[in-house]
């Protein structure tokens, strides 16, 4: 009998695949916005002198701060909701993970050598790999602490496989 674990779409499909475009384009907005206002209002000089320094050191903090948070909140929900949507599945004597848009990654539960928590997470939540190296082709794929249950599908991979899951 297979075991299906899903990971919970928390946003529309559309928002997961096209987050980043709109966290840039806002992002870009806001920097094109301050530049407007400085050719209109910034009387510019081209010496040297303390008037066109800090309206130089304006930009470069607003340029920082039209990149900064973008990235910040790309990184972020890629982190904590880019596997929303995917499933995995122990059928039979294969480990499959399929993504939200229809890839699928097969791994043979006898080639599996290591289940393992990632040591130092970056990004929330923690990373849980699962790695398979008897096969000529080693490969490895992950699984994180948001999937549901996901400590009853590492018992149950555990079990199936041999190999002990070391979490943190």
């Amino acid at each position: 009998m297979p075991e299906v674990f899903h990971y919970t779409m928390t946003y529309p499909a559309f928002w997961l695949d096209y987050y980043y475009l709109v966290t840039w384009f806002l992002g870009m907005l806001f920097l094109a916005l301050v530049w407007a206002i400085f050719f209109r209002y910034g009387n510019f000089s081209y010496g040297v002198d303390l008037g066109c320094f800090w309206k130089t050191g304006l930009l470069v903090l607003f340029t920082t701060v039209s990149i900064g948070p973008p990235m910040f909140y790309n990184t972020r929900f890629a982190g904590e909701h880019g596997q929303d949507g995917d499933s995995i599945k122990i059928s039979g004597d294969k480990l499959l993970y399929m993504d939200r848009k229809g890839n699928e990654k097969r791994v043979l539960l006898t080639d599996i050598t290591a289940i393992y928590q990632e040591s130092i997470t970056r990004n929330p939540p923690p990373k849980i790999f699962i790695v398979a190296g008897k096969s000529p082709v080693k490969d490895s794929l992950f699984v994180t602490t948001n999937l549901p249950g996901y400590k009853g599908f590492l018992e149950e991979l555990s079990r199936r496989t041999g190999v002990k899951a070391k979490l943190r």
